[in-house]
């Protein structure tokens, strides 16, 4: 029972029948959210690190996928997941060291530093 309830039963406002109802799941929404944010943080990973011949094959299918346009699948980490979206790169920013890319859902625009790259394939 809340600080609400408590003063309108000693207003005489909260009437039902002369009984105070009992509320088995009223702090649950907080034991949920709790529970959700514990096995969120088990679910973590580290960033992987690339080798140099995975960051230079990734190099090759950014340039051939910005020439061509085509379709890639794109996987990055980002607060601890590695996210795969499927899309298509548009731009590459040297100064801001991202890239832009379409998501394939949405057709929106996405920014993303190249350090969050993990891995680039071909649709």
């Amino acid at each position: 029972m809340n600080e609400e309830e408590l003063e309108r039963i000693r207003n005489g406002q909260y009437k039902d029948r002369g009984m105070v109802k009992w509320r088995a799941f009223a702090s649950m929404p907080e034991r949920y959210i709790g529970l959700t944010k514990v096995l969120d943080n088990q679910l973590k990973v580290e960033q992987p690190l690339l080798f140099a011949d995975q960051v230079e094959q990734i190099n090759q299918t950014l340039a051939e996928a910005i020439h061509n346009q085509k379709e890639v699948y794109l996987t990055y980490y980002k607060q601890g997941h590695c996210i795969t979206e499927t899309g298509r790169i548009e731009h590459i920013n040297i100064h801001k060291v991202c890239f832009y890319f379409i998501d394939e859902v949405f057709e929106l625009r996405n920014e993303m530093p190249l350090s969050a790259l993990i891995d680039l394939r071909f649709k």
